[in-house]
């Protein structure tokens, strides 16, 4: 139509095709959208871990700062947060945290963010100021639903209670709130100590154990086809997925992708779209080719 309004050059021709071309334009965006949010459990919440790394008091601030970054990320889509766990360090930030998320396609977004994070930054630590390079991982896994079956022998887990070390007040630190559960098989640790009744600690911690082991699974099942994960390198604190740089020059640059910006402060604060919708539509893209 476009090409028929230029050889007539008929302006109303011309409008009426620029209208079909938007109109166009807004459906291949819903088809990505909906072809970039298509696995199993992308409608699920998500639970989100957040432990620091290399780096010592660095590596725990950072982690702090991730942290925020995630739930600031989560109140900017609408999502809930249900703090889990929080252990705090020693001098600084926190050692590990986790959350979550529940919101439309949660863990659709925020599997996205699953690897190894890098910060380098003038130290706020140190007395001469001198640049540090700190690391941080998350781990990202679906909020399983109740009516998946995930069987759990009784002799396979250890279940420890002790006082809770982190906010919520006197009532919380008086008594053993907290909870633990380790799995022995895998070696799965879950702790949490959000809420101030054993038993509402208890319910979250077997939740977020049924998921991970559901998680554990699934992994095992995906190693045998890698079309996915060779885009992806191990968690280890070698080989991060995204470098957010504050000195001496300022840009966040995600390294799957080739996305950056310099507008730090925005990401800090949970302006993370444009990242993992573009990580998210490479995976989608990558794997149709696979495929084909």
């Amino acid at each position: 139509m476009q090409e028929l309004a230029e050889e007539a050059q008929d302006e109303a021709t011309r409008a009426e095709a620029e209208q079909h071309a938007g109109e166009v334009a807004r459906q291949i965006d819903a088809l990505e959208f909906e072809r970039m949010l298509s696995g199993p459990h992308d409608r699920a919440g998500a639970i989100v871990e957040v432990k620091s790394g290399a780096g010592g008091v660095e590596a725990m601030d950072w982690a702090a700062m991730l942290y925020r970054m995630y739930v600031r990320y989560c109140e900017r889509k609408g999502w809930t947060v249900e703090p889990a766990d929080l252990v705090a360090g020693e001098e600084a930030g926190i050692s590990s945290a986790s959350f979550i998320a529940r919101g439309d396609h949660a863990y659709g977004f925020l599997k996205a963010e699953k690897g190894v994070h890098r910060l380098v930054r003038m130290s706020p630590f140190d007395s001469a100021a001198r640049r540090q390079t700190s690391f941080a991982a998350v781990d990202v896994t679906p909020e399983i639903d109740d009516d998946i079956v995930i069987d759990i022998k009784e002799a396979d887990v250890r279940i420890d209670t002790y006082r809770s070390s982190g906010a919520g007040g006197q009532k919380v630190n008086k008594t053993d709130s907290a909870v633990r559960i380790t799995h022995l098989p895998t070696g799965i640790v879950v702790a949490v100590q959000n809420e101030r009744s054993q038993q509402k600690n208890r319910g979250v911690a077997w939740k977020i154990l049924r998921s991970r082991l559901y998680e554990h699974e699934e992994s095992k099942r995906r190693a045998v086809r890698d079309a996915e994960e060779a885009l992806k390198k191990d968690i280890n604190f070698g080989s991060q997925i995204r470098s957010y740089v504050l000195a001496p020059y300022r840009l966040v640059k995600d390294l799957r992708t080739g996305v950056e910006t310099g507008k730090v402060d925005d990401v800090l604060d949970g302006d993370l779209e444009e990242f993992i919708e573009a990580y998210l539509l490479g995976v989608r893209r990558t794997d149709r080719v696979v495929e084909e």
